[in-house]
């Protein structure tokens, strides 16, 4: 495993990996992770639009929508210049969830030094997310999350999903860039999969 890690952060250089999924799947999860082993930093869209409603005193996404484009790239996109960001990987969970907004992901991410080498999906079926919601509700473990309390909001991510969020994951898959996990497995399956597939990866498409 060691091996692999290093190969992987030998042909990630200060690139980022982008990761996608239905609500609970696990992305923050994994990513937060797998920013840690590879010494990179980690950006999640959501903490970065929640934060920023607070700070701004404005609400977009509190009933589960995605917050319109240009916010998100006023909000969001910036994030590539920061300076204290450049000399790293990045590992991004879910930055561009709207279908046409990839496309100046890339752009930022390229512009930036940190050119998307691969995206991953993490699928796990919608019965599965409802499934890890309730289980959440239960326990009580997400924080003061609104779209985490209400089984309305939690249907309206998945419908937001299923919309705007699959076309971005099938260009994705078109360009070449995309890696598909199998999300319905105990977290460290999980993580050792997403290792194994970067790592053939860095072998199939060297830096």
């Amino acid at each position: 495993m060691e091996e692999k890690i290093k190969a992987i952060k030998s042909w990630l250089g200060t690139g980022s990996i982008n990761i996608f999924g239905l609500p609970m799947s696990g992305k923050d999860t994994q990513g937060i992770h797998l920013a840690e082993v590879l010494g990179g930093k980690f950006l999640s869209s959501g903490l970065i639009i929640r934060a920023m409603e607070k700070n701004s005193k404005k609400s977009y996404s509190e009933n589960g929508s995605l917050i319109p484009t240009n916010v998100f790239y006023e909000w969001v996109l910036p994030y590539f210049e920061r300076k204290d960001l450049f000399e790293y990987p990045l590992i991004l969970s879910s930055i561009g969830r709207w279908y046409g907004e990839e496309d100046a992901v890339m752009t930022a991410a390229a512009s930036a030094g940190h050119n998307i080498k691969a995206v991953i999906s993490l699928n796990i079926s919608e019965a599965d997310a409802k499934d890890r919601f309730e289980v959440a509700k239960t326990l009580n473990d997400r924080g003061d999350r609104q779209d985490d309390r209400d089984i309305k909001v939690f249907e309206n991510r998945l419908e937001e999903f299923r919309s705007k969020t699959l076309p971005v994951i099938t260009h994705y898959n078109e360009l070449g860039l995309l890696v598909n996990i199998n999300g319905d497995q105990p977290r460290d399956a999980v993580f050792n999969e997403i290792v194994e597939k970067l790592y053939e990866r860095s072998l199939q498409f060297p830096a």
